[in-house]
């Protein structure tokens, strides 16, 4: 049986994890400063961690939808306090 493109990245970086089915309960696109690039973050349901993810353009509005989302955790310190997101590596409606 052939794996699929999802287990062949999560049998290649440990760290990496998966959520499936999981509904869009924000989706939020912001133009990044000095950059090209368009930074959106999205909420899912049930978890209090950001997820975010860039593209080069804007994308359709996600909320409401459901996804399947492979992910790494990331810590920021930013004046002494952590914050946690999560890195979207791939994010594919379910």
């Amino acid at each position: 049986m052939a794996k699929t493109e999802r287990q062949k990245l999560l049998d290649k970086h440990g760290q990496l994890n998966q959520t499936d089915n999981a509904k869009v309960i924000s989706h939020v696109q912001r133009e990044e400063k000095d950059s090209d690039w368009i930074r959106h973050t999205i909420m899912l349901e049930d978890i209090d961690v950001p997820f975010i993810y860039r593209r080069k353009q804007h994308y359709q509005n996600l909320k409401g939808a459901r996804v399947n989302v492979t992910y790494y955790r990331h810590v920021e310190d930013l004046a002494g306090i952590e914050f946690e997101t999560m890195k979207v590596v791939r994010i594919k409606r379910s």
